[in-house]
């Protein structure tokens, strides 16, 4: 019997294409509470007053089921990875709604939304905490204010694998089947966006 969400994901997709709406709503509900960490990690928090993550995700899982045909017949991500491009498409727009647009193109914007400043706070106090070996004395003991300003500068690709663990709190496995990556090459990322972000805390940039 399936125990881990891939599994289930398997099952239910093959249950899916053979024409199971049971199957279909499943799928979408399986993957809603990974949707909401991911959406609320990345909400602009000036947005709290009007918009709550569940109401992204659920234009989300809406926009999910209406292309669910597309997925089946292209598979051209995992099944996670897509639902997440979703959810990033509906932060754009959620942002644009309700937030004075910035000087970014939409091709910038669906590469790298940005990290609200009390996420990136979140970010850099679990950084902190979980670093507690002592080759990696520095992250413990530099400011977060100085470990937020370094976060800032990363690279979307090195700021995404650190948000996806520390914040969305995904598993390796999880992190790679949104990726498309084997779980050998999420450490490898994670490390090297962990390496790079103790260099620009070295170096002050």
């Amino acid at each position: 019997m399936p125990t881990t969400t891939r599994e289930l994901t398997t099952g239910l997709l093959e249950r899916a294409e053979s024409g199971d709406d049971c199957a279909r709503e499943e799928l979408l509900e399986l993957y809603r509470d990974y949707l909401r960490r991911m959406v609320a990690a990345r909400l602009d928090r000036r947005l709290a007053p009007r918009v709550d993550p569940s109401d992204v995700v659920q234009e989300a899982l809406a926009d999910a089921a209406r292309r669910m045909d597309e997925f089946l017949r292209d598979r051209p991500l995992s099944f996670s990875g897509w639902l997440r491009q979703i959810a990033v498409e509906r932060l754009i727009d959620t942002h644009r709604r309700h937030v004075h647009s910035q000087r970014r193109s939409v091709t910038r914007e669906s590469r790298d939304i940005g990290l609200p400043d009390d996420s990136a706070l979140a970010l850099s106090q679990r950084l902190v905490a979980d670093d507690t070996s002592p080759s990696n004395h520095l992250l413990r003991q530099e400011r977060h204010a100085r470990l937020m300003t370094s976060l800032a500068a990363l690279s979307p690709r090195d700021r995404e694998v650190l948000v996806m663990r520390h914040l969305e709190q995904l598993s390796t496995a999880e992190i790679a089947d949104a990726l498309e990556l084997s779980e050998g090459a999420v450490e490898s990322r994670l490390l090297r966006a962990l390496i790079r972000l103790r260099g620009r805390m070295e170096s002050g940039s």
